[in-house]
């Protein structure tokens, strides 16, 4: 499994303890939570339960959460798997590189590249999907460069700051 977890620029890897300060900080960033969803804060005691409850199989827990940690062992950020279905073998993913000074680096692109092939390859899915604001270029431009292809809209979807958005619905199908 480490073959499929690294390449020369990063590497995925499980939660540990250590990072829930990392995660504190990212999980209550205001300025993503629109991306994520997020309505309300995250208390370290939560995240905590989360790492301690990370060592569930993806089975169990229907969904996974990965650190992409650069080639100098630093965490850039987190790569997840969510809505684990594995009758119909497919999930949901999302990325999140946080700080802008390790965004356009490729680590994104590296971090997309290795989980797309872990989930074909060693859970066996036939589709993966992501769920991006329409106006979410760099995200829109690095699915699509890793293959996936928008296949709907999702009109007025998103409120924010009063206004609505669109959301775009990407898949991507196993043909390996």
């Amino acid at each position: 499994m480490a073959n499929l977890l690294t390449n020369g620029s990063i590497s995925l890897r499980a939660l540990e303890p250590e990072d829930i300060e990392l995660l504190y900080q990212w999980e209550n960033d205001e300025a993503i939570w629109a991306v994520s969803n997020t309505l309300v804060p995250f208390s370290k005691y939560i995240l905590a339960l989360y790492i301690k409850n990370s060592d569930k199989d993806i089975y169990e827990a229907k969904q996974l959460r990965l650190m992409i940690d650069n080639d100098e062992k630093k965490s850039v950020g987190a790569i997840d798997l969510f809505d684990f279905d594995p009758y119909h073998q497919r999930a949901g993913i999302g990325i999140l590189i946080h700080d802008k000074e390790n965004q356009s680096k490729g680590y994104a692109t590296a971090a997309l590249q290795l989980m797309i092939a872990y989930c074909f390859e060693k859970l066996k899915l036939h589709q993966l999907y992501a769920n991006i604001a329409s106006d979410n270029l760099v995200s829109l431009q690095l699915f699509n460069r890793a293959g996936f292809t928008v296949i709907g809209n999702k009109k007025d979807w998103l409120s924010r700051s009063g206004q609505w958005q669109d959301e775009l619905l990407l898949q991507l199908i196993n043909n390996r």
